[in-house]
């Protein structure tokens, strides 16, 4: 059976799976990245781990994946298949994706930036299925964006299109580490929610102020009301610009569902003066978009720049390492 390699890296965690020509999950996988034993140790858990799928994929479907894709955080060079900066991982111009084709034997591999690559899942067989432009942005520790045109994701001229969360929404605001002051993430991000709630109540869980907010809780009203203004601010700015049909809100504070929604509906309503109000919706595939999109990013290196078949995929429940029974360390 013919099949990829979808493979997502995060800072302390891989999701991986192998994506038949129809889209489906034929295998799934996690792994941890290692990164306390330092960039090296990363790279070599990626390699191996890849391998690994790539001997399973053989054993049990007949034939060796056909490509790779790979989805990293932080600074992706992806035509040049390098991965040249993540703080959280540590490393600097890795060229991953040669490192990778040689590790699965000349296999073709393609590389990119995790939240583009999840930008392109949810715009693909996801949340924004059937939508020519969308912006996708997952309100996570930090805020970024995944700017959606025609079922491709635009990475911009350097590689750094659609980073939302650096819109400055508070001049000579909260100092943010970009240099910049004000920046949309310092107001808006799970970790910023967190981090105001924490001063309002002691409890440094987002997710808690939610509840609050939904009993009512005068102090997390307040806070959520903070953010919601903060990112309906950003929102406007980027729908100025980019005139999307649809606006895919994920990420950790995207679980609030409706708290969140409703609000910022609103907020976003109130702003528009001339702009086309676009869809504004939840995404739809949850932890499992990036690992999706790297699937998708390996059967667009195929030329097979789509797959019709795939629904709109529900998030994936936590899934157990490989058993070493099938796959080796």
């Amino acid at each position: 059976m013919r099949h990829v390699i979808a493979l997502d890296v995060g800072g302390t965690g891989m999701k991986a799976a192998l994506m038949g020509a129809d889209g489906e999950l034929l295998h799934r996988a996690r792994r941890t990245t290692g990164r306390e034993r330092g960039p090296d140790a990363v790279i070599e858990s990626i390699l191996g781990f890849a391998a690994d799928l790539c001997a399973y994929g053989e054993r049990h479907f007949g034939e060796p994946a056909s490509a790779a894709g790979v989805a990293v955080p932080g600074i992706v060079d992806a035509d040049r298949g390098i991965a040249a900066y993540s703080a959280n991982l540590g490393w600097r111009d890795v060229p991953l994706r040669d490192l990778l084709s040689e590790r699965l034997h000349g296999v073709p591999v393609a590389l990119g930036h995790d939240v583009r690559s999840g930008g392109l899942a949810e715009g693909r067989i996801g949340a924004g299925r059937g939508a020519d432009r969308f912006l996708f942005v997952p309100l996570g520790t930090g805020i970024a964006g995944a700017i959606g045109i025609d079922g491709r994701v635009e990475a911009g001229a350097h590689g750094f299109a659609g980073e939302i969360g650096h819109i400055v929404v508070r001049p000579g605001g909260a100092p943010c580490p970009c240099g910049q002051r004000g920046c949309l993430e310092r107001y808006a991000s799970a970790a910023a929610v967190s981090e105001a709630w924490a001063k309002a109540s002691g409890d440094r869980d987002a997710a808690h102020c939610a509840k609050a907010v939904e009993s009512g809780d005068t102090r997390a009203l307040a806070v959520w009301q903070e953010a919601v203004d903060a990112l309906a601010d950003g929102l406007v700015t980027a729908l100025t610009l980019l005139d999307p049909g649809t606006l895919i809100i994920g990420g950790g504070l995207a679980e609030a569902g409706e708290t969140l929604f409703t609000p910022l509906r609103a907020a976003v309503e109130r702003r528009v003066t001339f702009q086309k109000l676009p869809s504004i919706v939840p995404a739809a595939l949850g932890d499992t978009a990036g690992c999706l999109g790297a699937g998708l990013l390996a059967w667009d290196l195929l030329g097979t720049p789509s797959v019709p078949a795939v629904p709109a995929v529900p998030a994936v429940p936590a899934v157990p390492a490989v058993p070493a029974s099938e796959v080796t360390a």
